[in-house]
């Protein structure tokens, strides 16, 4: 019978320890075929573009940003094109790209001039990108998020002599592509993988392959992925001049009849990246998300540097089948067409191959490259065509590629139904998810394909009750919204102002968001109501009486107080109307009173007696704190006064809720019969000496 037990034990553990695993072996396989959501985004291009919004407003609008060469960076403009060192005068530049905010990023004067321009963009863009995403990046500290960044040869070390007094001893970090991500991950205190990629053209989409496998495999939760190409010296546009592969006009004429060279162009773009189930348990947006990807290499084709067509195809195959799509799934792809006549035809046909066979010709793949409107931004063309295509599912449209008017007639456009974009076509949803692809190939052989699908729609939570119309989430001074800014400097924190006089969304989500999302800067102010005429005022450095203003000393991130009062900060009722807006402080407040109920009825209008007024006062401080944590701010310290040194103790954790309860019900007991006996006494001796101190007033007090 013992035997028998012990069997029955055995294969009970066994049958629990296999469930156990094939649970496991379900999650496992879960995740490594979850769609990644893109939350956030960020970017830099050509024509003044400062960020998604107006990346859409040049491609939606027909913009053509090459301009001519910039005069600020020490090329020598006509001796290059006089002496036909390049073949063309133009490009797609990034008008501001020597202006760099080093003191915002803690970064010297002398570092920042040794830095690679390529460094500076993308911590700003990176920046950028997780404000987008509703995420503060001081927040991230500590965190394992990942950098995956693309990263192109610019030439800026050259430029810089060796023995440069200003520049000595940061010249090796200021110039290496390897530092590029890992100083984003340095900056921020990130410590997923930091990981700089070149693959020439195809960097930025191998970062956004590889930072999606490291989400999935668990290495992050978080990361940031994209690339930069900022040009420091006219070198690259040389030698494509030597090898014939330059546009006369340095523009891109992607699959165009025309089609006689590409066009040089600069750029940064980055993607903040998730699982889609940690998005929406987190609530931050979800703008898109990454079906599937693929990366291979052209291997011994007839030229280092000659596209493979079948590599091309392979590549797109792979990411349809990691993504479970067939080819008919697909509306669109955002192609690498450079607008060379050697490979857009080779890409075409790639792509004619793929999509285009077997499609019924009333429902054609659209093709378009945003390189027509910006040049070919070299280690971020890829990031950028994601931006412009996750900006197209959002609006429902696929904007025109410029310079085609003519599709190419080395390209046999019968053979499969895919159609160049050479006017604007409508992306409306419909009863299928809608699905771009990305392509990026490199000078290296590297080939990336990308598979974007529109948002999902949020499953609404079991509690949500449409009937019931949402509360306003940030309340205060009399029930009035309030706007919290912030800037590194008076002048930032003016431009922010400035900048929120456009916004017309709701004022309290628009507060919430401020407190919550956004990184709270050295230079401040409280806008009451969000109200224009203060905005203005504040935008223009003009006192006002709805704004309060102030700055406090840049000690670095993370150090928060909590200060706790003793008796003298009530009135009657308080508490009250923030009981009935804010569910977390109901919440945590009915928490204390069950905690109190043995020792004290707690009725918030009851504050005469000490036996009440401090067990409220506690249970007010302690609830208030879950508000401030629930808004994203946690302390560092707590420091606090009689019984504000209890609610300290329970928002520390030093104590539990039930004992700082029992603590501050007995002293303000204790307080209560000592009134009229004198003052009180803070005594450190045994408790027997006490009760003998104590014994004369009676029996009715005790020392616990």
């Amino acid at each position: 019978m013992a035997n028998e037990e012990k069997l029955r034990d055995y294969l009970k553990l066994a049958t629990a320890n296999l469930r156990r695993t094939r649970r496991q072996l379900r999650e496992l396989a879960g995740r490594a075929q979850e769609p990644v959501a893109v939350v956030g985004m960020g970017c830099r291009f050509p024509g003044g573009v400062h960020g998604p919004a107006q990346l859409w407003d040049l491609v939606a609008g027909g913009t053509d940003a090459i301009s001519a060469f910039p005069a600020d960076r020490g090329w020598d403009v006509e001796n290059l094109y006089g002496a036909g060192v390049s073949g063309t005068r133009q490009g797609g530049f990034i008008a501001d790209a020597p202006e760099f905010d080093a003191g915002f990023f803690g970064i010297s004067p002398r570092e920042a001039l040794a830095m690679d321009p390529q460094q500076r963009l993308t911590l700003e863009v990176a920046w950028e990108a997780l404000e987008h995403a509703g995420i503060d990046p001081l927040s991230l500290r500590g965190s394992a998020t990942g950098v995956f960044a693309g990263v192109y040869s610019s030439g800026y070390g050259t430029s810089l002599p060796m023995d440069a007094e200003e520049a000595k001893g940061h010249l090796l970090t200021g110039t290496a592509n390897s530092v590029l991500s890992g100083r984003v991950a340095f900056v921020l205190g990130l410590e997923g993988p930091a990981v700089s990629v070149d693959t020439a053209c195809s960097s930025s989409l191998v970062s956004v392959h590889l930072a999606a496998q490291a989400l999935r495999n668990g290495e992050c939760s978080l990361a940031l992925a994209g690339g930069a190409t900022v040009m420091a010296s006219p070198g690259l546009f040389a030698e494509f001049a030597r090898q014939q592969g330059l546009a006369a006009d340095g523009r891109c004429k992607a699959f165009a009849d025309g089609a006689d060279g590409t066009g040089w162009g600069e750029g940064v773009g980055m993607l903040v990246l998730e699982r889609l189930s940690d998005a929406r348990r987190l609530g931050h947006p979800v703008l898109a998300v990454v079906r599937g990807s693929a990366v291979n290499s052209d291997g011994a084709s007839n030229g280092l540097t000659a596209p493979n067509g079948p590599s091309q195809q392979r590549v797109i195959e792979a990411a349809l089948a990691s993504a479970k799509l067939t080819p008919a799934d697909v509306d669109a792809v955002e192609a690498h067409g450079t607008g060379t006549a050697l490979g857009d035809p080779i890409e075409a046909e790639a792509l004619l191959r793929v999509y285009g066979a077997g499609r019924p010709d009333d429902r054609p793949l659209w093709l378009g490259s945003v390189k027509a409107n910006i040049g070919h931004t070299q280690a971020a063309a890829g990031v950028a065509g994601l931006i412009k295509m996750i900006l197209a599912l959002r609006h429902g449209l696929l904007p025109r590629t410029l310079h085609a008017g003519e599709p190419s007639r080395h390209v046999d456009w019968s053979s499969g139904a895919v159609r160049l974009l050479t006017e604007a076509e409508p992306w409306p949803a419909g009863d299928r998810p809608r699905r771009a692809g990305v392509s990026g190939f490199g000078i290296s052989g590297t080939n990336a394909h990308v598979l974007i699908e529109e948002a999902p729609a949020p499953e609404p939570a079991e509690d949500d009750d449409p009937a019931e119309p949402a509360e306003p989430r940030v309340r205060v001074l009399d029930g009035e919204t309030a706007w919290l800014v912030s800037g590194h400097t008076p002048e930032a924190l003016a431009a922010q102002a400035a900048n929120l006089l456009e916004v017309t969304a709701d004022p309290a989500d628009v507060g919430w968001s401020l407190a919550t999302t956004r990184a709270a800067l050295t230079h401040r102010a409280v806008v009451v109501g969000g109200r224009r005429a203060d905005l203005a005022a504040l935008a223009s450095g003009q006192p006002s009486a709805g704004v309060v203003t102030g700055a406090v000393p840049d000690t670095g991130a993370g150090r928060t107080v909590f200060v706790f009062p003793g008796q003298g900060s009530q009135w009657a009722g308080m508490g009250r109307e923030l009981a009935e807006v804010s569910p977390v402080f109901a919440a945590r407040l009915a928490e204390c009173a069950a905690a109190l109920a043995p020792y004290v009825n707690l009725d918030l209008d009851d504050l005469d007696s000490a036996d009440v007024v401090q067990p409220a006062l506690w249970a007010v401080m302690v609830s208030l704190a879950e508000v401030w944590r629930a808004a994203g701010v946690v302390p560092d310290a707590v420091v606090g006064h009689s019984q504000g040194e209890i609610a300290a103790a329970v928002v520390s954790g030093a104590l539990s809720l039930e004992d700082g309860a029992r603590v501050v019900a007995l002293r303000s007991k204790v307080l209560t019969a000592l009134a009229g006996h004198g003052g009180m006494l803070s005594i450190a001796e045994p408790a027997e000496a006490v009760r003998a101190r104590i014994a004369p007033w009676g029996e009715r007090l005790s020392v616990a």
